[in-house]
């Protein structure tokens, strides 16, 4: 059995341990319980802990669409853990495991595409020198914070719906509005200062790059610019426009898929490495 098979494996036994805490989630809905909640908890455990492993087995590096999709999937992992428990009677499982579950997936066909293929990359990059290992710690808590914001945001989205139909067909418990618009808040205020500084930091890594490098950026180095673009405009209109929580909440969405096509494309540094 090949190493990259090996790879797969692992791979799939922890999406499929997410994806049976999601369908567990999902039977909750209809018939709740402590049986079917400890088993979802059980279920996200071991995907948490077999993800783990594999990070810790294979060390993706973060510089390439599956590592960052990986590590970002494993940080949003233990997210979801921790407010299942901490918050025992909301519906959190119901919207975390599905972009739990969407990350994994995505990097997993990347694994066919080449995009596991990091032994190129070089050595700063992955950690081995300080100021790569900074660069990719900050755009990884970057991300962190605009995928919680993306889930304060689809949360907040479907409650004010409820709210407005006065109707609870799936018997969901929620957070309130105001306390998840506080949550999208110091989200987007924790990610936009971290994004702005690793995509600062990382232009002064591209000026050491030969001249047709920085006249030519990669997708991802524009992707990078205009995601602080959008979510500064999520800043101002928060605290300069005062648009509605809805208007926002619709933006926190749009900057987070901004996000993923960011994490998929290829790094400037991995794509001309010899």
């Amino acid at each position: 059995m090949t190493l990259s098979t090996l790879q797969g494996v692992s791979h799939t036994c922890f999406g499929l341990s997410y994806l049976l805490a999601l369908v567990l989630e999902l039977a909750r809905l209809r018939w709740p319980g402590k049986t079917l909640r400890t088993a979802a908890l059980a279920a996200a455990a071991v995907g948490l802990l077999t993800h783990s492993a594999f990070l810790l087995i294979h060390h993706p590096s973060p510089a390439t669409p599956y590592g960052s999709l990986l590590l970002l999937a494993w940080v949003l992992a233990i997210f979801c853990l921790y407010g299942a428990v901490h918050h025992a009677r909301q519906a959190w499982g119901i919207f975390v495991l599905p972009l739990v579950v969407g990350l994994v997936g995505l990097s997993l066909a990347l694994i066919s595409t080449g995009g596991a293929n990091d032994a190129a990359i070089p050595a700063w990059l992955v950690g081995e020198k300080f100021w790569g290992a900074v660069h990719g710690l900050l755009l990884l808590a970057a991300a962190v914070g605009l995928s919680v914001a993306f889930l304060a945001s689809a949360m907040y989205l479907v409650q004010a719906r409820r709210l407005r139909t006065k109707a609870n067909p799936l018997d969901l418990k929620m957070l309130s509005l105001e306390r998840l618009e506080a949550m999208n808040r110091r989200a987007v205020n924790l990610a936009f200062p971290l994004l702005t500084a690793g995509v600062l930091l990382g232009m002064l890594m591209l000026n050491r790059e030969p001249l047709a490098t920085l006249l030519t950026p990669s997708l991802k180095v524009l992707g990078s610019y205009g995601l602080i673009l959008v979510v500064a405009m999520l800043v101002y209109m928060r605290y300069a426009a005062h648009v509605s929580g809805r208007r926002l909440a619709v933006w926190s969405l749009l900057a987070f898929a901004l996000l993923v096509g960011v994490l998929m494309a290829a790094h400037p540094f991995a794509e001309g490495a010899k």
